[in-house]
């Protein structure tokens, strides 16, 4: 029975990988690419680790993988915004049918201008 479902874990984070590896294929451009293969790929080490976990079935293993999800969940979405953050101030085009750019507006707000939201003095 933990055969199938081990087999089941890596076939369902194997889909996971794969559907990031299409998005950086097929998103236009590179903001929708990170978000597709940063939600994607985070699920699928999920599965597959839990995959790990259930296959050799030690709680020495278990609680190793237990903490490296933990910290793929914890680091991987802040290190995709601080990469897209930099892109952007880059000056890394978005797709020129993107209809709106909330990022824009805020690093105004940190360059010396004020911030719509901000309370004036």
């Amino acid at each position: 029975m933990s055969d199938l479902l081990t087999a089941a874990l890596l076939t369902v984070g194997t889909l996971f990988v794969v559907i990031a590896a299409v998005g950086i294929l097929r998103m236009p451009d590179f903001y929708m690419r990170i978000s597709a293969t940063t939600k994607a790929s985070t699920l699928g080490v999920t599965f597959i680790l839990g995959a790990t976990a259930l296959h050799f079935n030690d709680p020495g293993v278990s609680g190793k993988i237990i903490a490296i999800i933990a910290f793929i969940i914890l680091t991987t979405p802040v290190a995709a915004h601080m990469i897209s953050r930099a892109a952007h101030r880059s000056g890394v085009p978005l797709w020129p049918e993107s209809v709106q750019d909330d990022l824009a507006s805020s690093e105004k707000g940190e360059k010396g201008e004020k911030h719509p939201s901000s309370p004036s003095n």
